[in-house]
Order: C-alpha cells, then structure tokens, then sequence
C-alpha cells in the first residue's frame, strides 16, 4: 500500500476536474461529428493508397518546373505586397489607439480623444476578427481570381493584427520619455520618433518579420479560394488527382517556408 504521506493531497480533485473536462468535451465532439474511424475505411484506405504512390513520381519536366518557379515568386510577392499594405495602414491606426503618445491623456483631460482611440481599436478589432481567407473569398467576387484578392486579403487582416500589437508595444513602453517630449511641448511624432521608438523599434521590428513569415504561409492557403500562388496551383493538382504535382508543389511549400524561417530568424538577428 502506498504511503498516505507520500500520497498527492490535490489528487481528487484532479480526478474530479479530469472527468468534468470529458463531460464537457464528449457532446462537443459529438456536435463537431468527429468520428476518426472513418479514416480506417477500406474503400478510403484503398483510394488513398492509390493516390498516395503517385507522390513517389514527382513531376519535373521544364515546363512545370518553371510554372513552379513563377507562382512560388508570386507567392511570396503577394505575402510582401499584403504585408506592406497592411503598414500603411496599421501604423497611423496604432498611433491613433496609443494614449501614452496623446498630450490630452498626460494633462488629465481625454475627451474627445478617448472615443477616438476607443473608435480605432474596435475598428482595429473588426479588422483582424475576421479571417484573411474570408477576406479573399469577398475579394475575389470583386476584383476577380488572381493575386490581387490575396494582397487586398493580408492587407486588411494583418493591418488589424499589426495594429494592435503595435499599440500594446508603444503602451508598454517606458514612459518617461514621452511624457518629458510631450511636457515640453513636443508633438505626436517627435515623441513617437524620439521617445517610444529608440526602445521600441527592435520588438516592432521582430514582430514584422514575423508576420511576413505568417504572410507567405498565408499566401499559400488563400490560392485555394483563387488569389494565385502556390495555393492556387495546389487547388488545381488536387482536384485532378495529381498527385506527382501535388507532391512537387508540397516539397516547394516546405521549401519556401523553410527558407522564410531561416530568413526571418537571420535578419532579427541582425536586429537584436
């Protein structure tokens, strides 16, 4: 028997929360219909083994080689072009909902000014709530299939991501700076360039990177809903059970995202 010393006093309760979380989570998956076992289905087993060994042949004639090359390029200007759109955008958004750079807020008296920033961050919440791939799907019955739709797509949704985390930087950030600018009678910018941005601007610039990085992932799964790329290439492999295409597209997105890792991880380095 174990020793009632050495036994855990909490472990009831563990038991207990342990089997109110599966209560919980049962009629959840039961409304989700998440039945795993339909993936051991012969038929299914049968066709996937069949789809499957075509991976082993990868496609690589000159011309799919070189479409390849092309929509990969594609792909990561669309995730650039997204992302720099998204700076115009999250930039004065993020100045806007930052109090610490309002002289109004330092002097006791918001006003006006607290319903403007209140205003930018439910725009800036709207904005990132909802999902770049349903903002592809609404571009795409605007501007038409191509990679327009995916810039438009990561422009809005990042510029709402990137807003918010830039004004929680600025918030964050030591005060006294730009509290003395802003005493002294220095405006938004200056404070901005001289007192937020000096301790700022690596972590500003470490979470760029990394939204690029996310953007070129991004790229790629909003081509499933025709805003070009690689995603789009993907769509049309798999939809004709092509799967030596499939397989060399998969390799070049695994590629592709290694290499914006790697990239990404090189320049904060060079930022840190």
């Amino acid at each position: 028997m174990t020793d009632p010393a050495l036994r855990d006093p909490a472990l009831s309760r563990r038991w207990l929360a342990l089997l109110i979380g599966l209560a919980l989570l049962w009629p959840l998956l039961v409304l989700s219909e998440f039945k795993p076992w339909t993936l051991l289905d012969e038929r299914g087993l049968r066709a996937t083994g069949r789809y499957l060994a075509q991976f082993i042949h990868m496609r690589s004639d000159a011309e799919f080689l070189q479409m390849l090359a092309l929509d990969t390029w594609r792909t990561v200007a669309i995730a650039t072009a997204g992302l720099t759109l998204a700076l115009v955008l999250a930039v004065p958004l993020s100045l806007l909902a930052t109090a610490r750079l309002s002289a109004s807020t330092l002097e006791g008296r918001p006003g006006p000014a607290r319903w403007l920033r209140r205003a930018v961050r439910a725009l800036l919440v709207a904005l990132r709530s909802i999902p770049e791939l349903i903002w592809a799907l609404v571009f795409v019955r605007v501007v038409g299939l191509g990679a327009t739709a995916g810039v438009l797509a990561i422009a809005i949704a990042y510029g709402g991501m990137l807003g918010k985390v830039y004004a929680e930087i600025l918030e964050s950030a030591d005060a006294t700076p730009t509290q003395a600018l802003l005493s002294a009678g220095a405006t938004r910018w200056q404070a901005l360039c001289f007192g937020a941005l000096p301790s700022c601007l690596p972590e500003l610039l470490s979470y760029t990177v990394y939204r690029w990085e996310c953007a070129v992932r991004s790229s790629v799964v909003l081509g499933f809903v025709g805003a070009g790329g690689l995603g789009q290439q993907l769509d049309n492999a798999s939809k004709m059970f092509a799967g030596n295409e499939v397989s060399a597209i998969l390799l070049v997105f695994v590629l592709l995202v290694m290499a914006s890792d790697a990239f990404s991880r090189w320049l904060r380095g060079r930022l840190a």
